[in-house]
Parts: structure tokens; sequence; C-alpha cells
């Protein structure tokens, strides 16, 4: 076969070549960092939704495969606790843990997928997408805070109870423009309904929108992100991210007896790069946030060859 036509060549090549067009804009200052948050509001609260409920809404509950949940969420919870053992129980240790965990499933992930398996695999992918947010980010929010609480008390001030902290928690991470339309999507297909064409056609021309402008916004993301001082650190976070993570995930599948393409997919998810709302805790703490900014940089970009590598492995396991 030509390497070129190769599945996983032709599908990775549309998606990283949209990013570097992106990088290129931003370094030639075509999109302005004014822009950037305005940009980003479309895609997170418009172009998303539109796509997620739309390919949710045929999706009956019954034909769902829930064991992808129970096999990726315990890896990727196991990788954070031992990661914040290595590191130590401080902010920055949870937030460089967090990012050694924490996928880029939605920006990148969604696109990709698609793109390489179809629609089948993309209901996998929003499975896990579903809880993603919700499982790690709230772990993690509740774990900062014990830190915090304990440099509260170490300091003689008073620190908020911690199930205060993980219901706010739950509430953000819940409350969000990615699970809710799944959610709703899912609702909506047990109906029975269809659809009508009025909505439906307006649903589907803002998913369309979404993987290209999405993966843009990557690209100019990445024009900006400085890695000076921050390597080695990086380099930490991005093995664990895109390497350790894919590992253990697919360990915990063929321990949970997954196979074909659910097992393909949750290894695919695990070894995209680092996602950006890692760097929104590093800025909420005030803790890393030059070290996440780098990670984010590194893991993306080395995602080029480490997801090529993973992709291609699992055309031969499968």
């Amino acid at each position: 076969m030509n390497l070129a036509s190769h599945p996983v060549v032709a599908s990775l090549t549309p998606v990283f070549l949209l990013i570097a067009l992106g990088y290129f804009a931003g370094r030639r200052d075509w999109i302005r960092e004014s822009a950037v948050r305005d940009l980003s509001n479309l895609v997170f609260l418009l172009l998303i939704p539109a796509l997620l409920f739309r390919t949710m809404s045929g999706v009956h509950v019954e034909t769902l495969d829930l064991r992808p949940l129970a096999a990726y969420f315990p890896a990727a919870l196991l990788l954070l606790i031992v990661s914040i053992a290595w590191r130590g129980f401080n902010r920055s240790s949870v937030v460089m843990a967090l990012g050694g965990v924490f996928s880029n499933m939605v920006m990148i992930g969604i696109t990709l997928v698609e793109l390489a398996y179809g629609k089948a695999a993309l209901v996998t992918l929003l499975t896990l997408v579903s809880v993603h947010a919700l499982i790690l980010l709230t772990v993690g929010s509740v774990v900062l805070e014990l830190v915090v609480a304990r440099e509260a008390r170490e300091g003689g001030e008073r620190a908020p109870h911690v199930l205060e902290t993980a219901w706010s928690a739950f509430k953000g991470a819940l409350i969000h423009p990615i699970p809710l339309p799944i959610i709703s999507g899912l609702l909506f297909a047990q109906t029975g309904w269809s659809l009508p064409a009025v909505v439906d056609k307006p649903l589907q021309l803002l998913g369309s929108a979404f993987g290209p402008l999405a993966l843009v916004l990557v690209g100019v993301t990445l024009a900006r992100t400085p890695l000076g001082g921050h390597l080695k650190p990086a380099l930490w976070i991005t093995a664990s991210k895109n390497l350790l993570l894919p590992l253990l995930v697919g360990v915990s599948a063929w321990a949970w007896g997954i196979t074909g393409l659910p097992l393909t997919v949750m290894v695919v998810a695990a070894a995209l790069p680092m996602g950006a709302n890692v760097f929104l805790f590093a800025q909420r703490y005030e803790v890393a946030q030059g070290l996440t900014t780098a990670a984010m940089g590194l893991s993306t970009v080395l995602a080029l060859f480490t997801l090529s590598a993973v992709m291609l492995l699992m055309t031969y396991v499968n």
C-alpha cells in the first residue's frame, strides 16, 4: 500500500495541516489575540453543541457500550494519583499530573476520530467525552482545593469544606457546552422522533464547520506558546500524556475484554495531546502557568509522531 494512501496517514494529514495553517496565521498575526477568544466562544458555544447534539440524537441508550468508561477512567485516575504521589502533594504537582492525563478529545479528537474511523467510532468517543471533563476536572478540583485548604490551615486561615468544593466542581463540569448537548441528544433519541429537516440541516452545517475552525485555533494557540525554560518538565508531562496513558488504557481495555473499534478509539483518545483546560487550572490556582502552556504546545507538536505511531500500532493490534 502506498504510504500516502494509508488510512492513518490520510486521516492525520488534514488534521495537522490545518493546525500548521493556524500556526502560520498566528505567526503572521492574521488572527490577533483579541479575536481568538471570540472564535473560541463560537466553537464552544455554538459549533460543538450543534455537532454533539446531532450526533447523539440518533443513538439509543440500549446500543451504547459503557465498558469503555469503566476501562478508561480508572486507568487515567490511577496515573493521576501516581503522578501526584511522585511529585509531592502541592499545587504544581496536581496541575502537572492533570496535564499528563487530560486529552484534547474535543478540539482535535472529534475531527480525527471521525476522519479515521467514521461515525460509529465517534459514538464511542463521545461516550468518553460526555464524562471526561466531569470526572477528571472534578477530581482535579477537589485535590487542588485540598492542597489549598492545607495551605490555609498552615497559615491560620479558614478553608472551604471539601464537599462544597466537590459540588461546585461537579456543577461546573456538568453545566457545560460539551456534556449538556450529548445528554440532550441522547434523551431526544429515546423519544423515537427524528429531527425535522429544517432543524437537522442547520445543525449539520454548524457541525461541519467545527472541525476546520477548531484545528486552526489549535495552531493559532501554538504560535503563541513559548517553550523556553520549561523543556525538561514539559517532556515528562508529554511522555505521560502521549505515551503512558494510552498504554495503561490499552491494558485496562484488554482486561475488560474490549476489542475492535472501541479499543482503538479508547487508545487513540488517550494518545491525543494535552487539553487546554489544564491551563485554566494553572491560571485559577496561580501555579505553573508557563510550564502548562509549554507542555500543551510540546504535547501537540510531538503528537504528530506519537499519535501516528499509536494509530499505526492499533491497525495491527486489531
